[in-house]
């Protein structure tokens, strides 16, 4: 096998990359992905993200994998929060950043980080091998350009193995994701849900049509020029609230629909025929990963619908098993998402560091823990 680095996906090329990642179908490995993010601005330049992609080969150099990697000059965007770590290297003298993050920019969703025609659905425990090589590969990088690290994140649980007798440290948290069993639309999911849960989600429901609301949903496809420049206010609202400015540029979304719209999905929200409110959602013929989402207007409510009740209803219809609505939010558990357990991989070059990381990651994970037991029993489901 060979490996090769590229700082460009458009030296990778269209073809090559699709012919390294084979048939999956996952948003977050496609090239237009990639291709949108470096075409926008959205990374390179001033933005802290700088693309370090390796190419995976067979001897006679044809394509069979890409890992997306990324220097950072800051930990913005990563959804994994090491600020602690860095001020620790600070107060120390020491430098944090430049640091390598193995990771899909801006994306806190669990799921393959090779992305490899060996392995298109990303849940063989064969990779491992594969992984520990890349991981070998990121390690002699870390150190021939004397960075702080390499950080693997939001990685499958069974990765792991892969650094088993490696210096590399675990992590664990805690998101909450939907999953469909069997549920034939959304009464019958509802019908699962106790009785006191059950009229309070009908009520939530029941609030946005008394408030004069109706909502829409439209494949990316679809999608006008004024859809997505709207989009893109609600997108950066939720920033401004914060005082902050949003990551992604209206470029990036605008590339998204011409090159990736039948795996989009968008929620428009409307006070009789003017939207105000907005969801951004990517599929695949397993997923909905809902993203991005801004309002114009404070509506009691409608955050759930937009954003839980809509995706929860599009999953029903197209079939899909699972909806893995972004990072935190207890708020989700009561419209029926289950705590599941994210995970990621760190290598610190530093042993002294790496000590003293390793030891609160350790301390982190039993709270964890702890929460994941806690909110599991908040659920809105009939016991059995």
């Amino acid at each position: 096998m060979k490996a090769q680095w590229f700082n460009e996906v458009h030296q990778i090329g269209e073809e090559k990359w699709q012919q390294a990642i084979g048939d999956t179908g996952y948003p977050f490995a496609q090239y237009a992905f990639h291709a949108a993010l470096e075409d926008s601005g959205s990374v390179g330049g001033k933005t802290g993200w700088y693309p370090e992609y390796i190419l995976l080969m067979e001897d006679d150099e044809t394509p069979i994998g890409i890992v997306p990697t990324y220097l950072k000059t800051h930990s913005q965007g990563e959804f994994v929060f090491d600020w602690s770590w860095a001020d620790a290297y600070q107060r120390y003298g020491y430098n944090y950043f430049p640091k390598r993050v193995w990771a899909v920019p801006f994306s806190p969703v669990t799921g393959p980080r090779i992305f490899t025609t060996l392995d298109p659905d990303g849940k063989s425990d064969e990779m491992l091998g594969l992984y520990a090589v890349v991981g070998d590969l990121l390690t002699q990088r870390t150190q021939q350009q004397k960075t702080s690290s390499w950080h693997l994140l939001f990685t499958k649980e069974h990765i792991r193995a892969a650094f088993e007798d490696e210096p590399v440290l675990a992590r664990v948290s805690c998101q909450f994701h939907w999953f469909n069993k069997h549920y034939r639309d959304m009464e019958h999911y509802l019908s699962h849900f106790s009785s006191r849960k059950r009229k309070s989600a009908r009520k939530e429901r029941q609030k946005i049509v008394q408030q004069g609301i109706h909502l829409e949903r439209k494949l990316g496809n679809t999608l006008s020029q004024t859809d997505v420049e709207f989009f893109y206010i609600c997108y950066q609202s939720t920033y401004a609230k914060r005082g902050q400015r949003g990551y992604l540029t209206l470029a990036f979304f605008e590339h998204l629909i011409d090159s990736m719209g039948d795996q989009i999905v968008l929620v428009l929200a409307y006070r009789e025929a003017s939207p105000i409110a907005a969801s951004w959602c990517f599929f695949d013929d397993h997923s909905l990963y809902g993203r991005y989402w801004g309002c114009i207007e404070e509506v009691d409510c409608l955050h759930f619908e937009a954003c839980y009740y809509q995706g929860i209803e599009f999953c029903l219809e197209k079939g899909l098993q699972h909806f893995d609505p972004g990072t935190q939010g207890e708020h989700k558990i009561a419209r029926g998402f289950e705590p599941v357990f994210s995970h990621s991989l760190h290598y610190i070059e530093n042993e002294g560091f790496r000590e003293a990381i390793g030891a609160f990651c350790r301390e982190e994970a039993e709270s964890v823990i702890l929460y994941y037991k806690e909110t599991a029993n908040l659920l809105p489901f009939k016991e059995n």
